[in-house]
């Protein structure tokens, strides 16, 4: 614990020496969290933010889906992971007043002990659900002893296998767990990424982890998710619910070519209408309490192409002082939307655009809503 508390800390004192960034009234800080799993101490890679006030909030715990292929790139893949992927859901439910924490399950990004959640036989993935699950079952108990934690009002949130690993999760009914959002929550085929692993399987999955689960469940699936459709979806609910547990299903509209990644990707009042209803019936904070301003207008670089300034564009309105924008001198271009932190998101921006423009020279542009100058 003395190691969340210190990391804590050192971001909190320097998000107040510069708290004219992009989230005013809001500490936002990597850590590194100790946990203890089968015997091990090790650390799971996570990213918090939450009101910038003393208090304890209510706690959302993130967690997220799993890239499709079994080669060594999947390994790679996985150790590129970060948590600020659920930047902008973390952000709107911070404003919100809930305090969240998205971690990165082991294996994944800086997370110790070795990716564990290996398929002993193609599309068996019920017990490698419950290994992930042991992680957020570790995490929850780390994360009620923190001092901003309300440790009786948490949230569980988890997008693909992660929607199926808090399903796990609510399967052991946890101390403090009072609900669970379940985006997209599926396994899809190593051998055919965009199609789900055993459609017959997910929904016999589901239906073993309802039997015993009683925390109320909200899930949503987006209309045009290509591995999970919404006659799938409803299939999985009638089997996750028959042994009684308490759920029901959103399927949201159809967001880009698919809409698999919505929860991620897609702004949030695509969402946050429904899940405030659900919000509401458990209690829970719904009003937004943390305004935060426009962000500040940032100049295009010139001659960017067109794909480029569309990268632009959403670069400019992602909520992050830890993102980066880089660009060579050909049009091109790489992005960090949302790093553990400015550093990571400089080098992360560089290296895209090297990789997107091979042979060309790339330099930063913008780090958060700043032009850098060279």
């Amino acid at each position: 614990m003395r190691i969340l508390i210190a990391l804590l800390l050192s971001f909190v004192t320097s998000a107040h020496a510069d708290d004219r960034g992009l989230l005013p009234g809001l500490i936002s800080a990597p850590m590194l969290l100790p946990v203890r799993i089968s015997g091990n101490d090790l650390t799971l890679d996570s990213y918090v933010i939450r009101p910038d006030r003393p208090g304890r909030f209510p706690l959302v715990i993130m967690t997220h889906g799993t890239p499709g292929g079994w080669d060594d790139a999947f390994f790679r893949n996985i150790a590129r992971r970060t948590p600020t992927t659920f930047n902008a859901p973390a952000v709107a439910l911070a404003q919100r007043g809930y305090a969240t924490l998205s971690i990165m399950r082991r294996g994944f990004g800086l997370s110790g002990g070795g990716y564990s959640e290996e398929l002993l036989r193609p599309c068996d993935y019920l017990a490698a659900e419950r290994v992930a699950a042991d992680d957020i079952v570790v995490a929850i108990a780390t994360a009620r002893r923190e001092s901003w934690v309300d440790p009786d009002h948490i949230l569980l949130l988890g997008h693909s296998t992660g929607g199926l690993a808090v399903l796990a999760v609510a399967e052991r009914n946890p101390v403090g767990v009072v609900g669970i959002l379940n985006f997209d929550g599926g396994y899809r085929s190593m051998a055919k990424p965009g199609e789900a692993c055993s459609p017959d399987r997910l929904v016999g999955t589901v239906a073993a982890l309802g039997r015993t689960a009683r925390v109320p469940a909200l899930w949503l699936y987006a209309e045009n998710d290509r591995s999970y459709s919404p006659e799938l979806a409803h299939q999985m609910l009638a089997a996750y619910t028959a042994g009684g547990a308490p759920a029901r299903l959103q399927i949201l509209p159809p967001f880009g070519a698919d809409g698999h990644d919505l929860i991620i990707r897609a702004a949030a009042d695509t969402w946050l209408p429904v899940v405030e209803t659900f919000l509401a019936e458990l209690k829970l904070p719904t009003a937004v309490t943390i305004d935060l301003p426009e962000p500040a207008p940032l100049p295009s670089p010139a001659g960017l192409s067109p794909a480029c300034q569309k990268a632009f564009a959403g670069y400019v309105t992602t909520r992050s002082d830890t993102k980066a924008f880089a660009i060579d001198d050909k049009g091109g271009c790489g992005l960090a939307p949302a790093s553990r932190t400015a550093a990571e998101a400089r080098d992360k921006s560089v290296a895209e655009c090297q990789s997107n423009s091979p042979g060309t020279t790339c330099h930063v542009y913008a780090v958060g809503q700043r032009v850098v100058e060279n």
